[in-house]
């Protein structure tokens, strides 16, 4: 029999267990004699316990656990052979006199293909728009693939053209990649791995540690559409109207903003995570604070909905479409106009300011004129969603 009702912190019924005879020296399960032991991965909470020898999907996630495991195995790890520094989409080097923005970046979106879009679009975009969120022009990607045995080659040949399309509307060139094949229940039938170079022009230099008091927030679209939409196909669910993936490059978005406000002084796309973990991420790293305003935010409806049925927040949905702009006191106007004269920023709002107070931490006036820690995301809420 089990106990069907509810116990705070853990979902699904309650199994009662016996109880463990003392002088029993090897109870079910192991441990200690007369004592019960629990599995830390038999939880199923979306904020897990925390784990400190084992990697979790919650690692994955791009909130508080992805930064924790940067923080505390990846950098320590590397020591002197990485340079250290803030943490940005991209890595700029000087080269030959020229500045060189660099990214690398691997997709494991299940499903493969889903409304908007598909894992090889996805991937040219993404890389696209890690260069792009340095101020820089797009020139070179690589694409590599990690295949299943089984996985049908028609399937492979539509989502590598798929990938090729992506590429030529955002104006890069595929240059070079690999292919390895593992045997079936190896890897999930099929992981991409991309890399990307860009030229980043003179006098343009966002970084996620240069927010400055007063500086306008800009969003530059609609938050939650990629999660949702990849959500509604892996949960089975259906909506009156259907949500896409907002998958898009960004670059001609940034080349815009960059014309008109050269000193823009942070980029970031909100991918994992969402909005909320990388203005978390800005705020940290500038040492500010940030202050929202909730009702600039651009929600669509069927996203909002669906996030209040399903019980997340919105400001923790992926992303893949969408920038936040950081820019100077006094600029706002010029860098709105700019971004709303393209397709990608025809939807770009203010959304919040940089402020003194309360620095590392955002916060959001809410509808009601109340004021509400917004935190990055902990735990996963969706795992593999780009």
């Amino acid at each position: 029999m089990t106990d069907e009702r509810l116990v705070p912190g853990r979902v699904g019924p309650v199994v009662p267990v016996d109880p463990v005879d003392p002088a029993d020296p090897a109870p079910v399960g192991g441990g200690e004699p007369g004592r019960a032991t629990i599995d830390p991965f038999d939880p199923t909470c979306a904020a897990p316990i925390p784990e400190t020898e084992r990697v979790i999907l919650g690692h994955g996630s791009g909130g508080r656990l992805s930064a924790n495991l940067l923080r505390d195995v990846v950098v320590p790890a590397l020591g002197a052979a990485s340079p250290g520094g803030v943490f940005n989409d991209a890595a700029v080097v000087e080269i030959a006199g020229s500045r060189l923005a660099f990214t690398t970046d691997s997709y494991v979106v299940s499903p493969i293909e889903f409304p908007g879009g598909d894992i090889g679009e996805l991937a040219v975009n993404g890389t696209v728009n890690d260069l792009a969120m340095m101020g820089a022009v797009p020139v070179a990607i690589s694409l590599a693939y990690v295949v299943e045995e089984g996985l049908p080659l028609e399937e492979l040949r539509r989502i590598t053209a798929s990938a090729a399309r992506a590429a030529q509307a955002a104006g890069v060139r595929i240059v070079t990649g690999d292919t390895k094949v593992v045997g079936r229940g190896a890897a999930d039938r099929l992981f991409v791995n991309t890399a990307g170079v860009g030229l980043v022009p003179d006098g343009v230099a966002p970084s996620a540690d240069r927010a400055t008091v007063g500086d306008a927030v800009i969003l530059s679209g609609p938050i939650g559409l990629h999660g949702v939409a990849i959500m509604s196909v892996r949960e089975g669910l259906e909506f009156e109207v259907e949500i896409a993936s907002d998958t898009r490059p960004l670059n001609g978005l940034v080349a815009a903003l960059v014309a008109a406000v050269p000193d823009v002084h942070v980029l970031r796309d909100p991918t994992r995570g969402g909005l909320a973990s990388a203005l978390n991420e800005i705020a940290a790293s500038s040492g500010v604070g940030v202050v929202l305003d909730e009702p600039a935010i651009p929600i669509p409806g069927p996203v909002r909905a669906a996030c209040e049925m399903l019980g997340f927040d919105p400001f923790h949905v992926a992303n893949e479409g969408v920038c936040v702009a950081i820019v100077p006191a006094g600029t706002e106007e010029a860098a709105l106009a700019a971004m709303r004269s393209v397709p990608a920023g025809a939807e770009a709002a203010l959304i919040g300011r940089a402020v003194a107070d309360h620095p590392g931490m955002v916060t959001i006036r809410t509808l009601v004129g109340s004021e509400r820690i917004v935190d990055m995301l902990i735990g996963e809420q969706l795992p593999r969603i780009c």
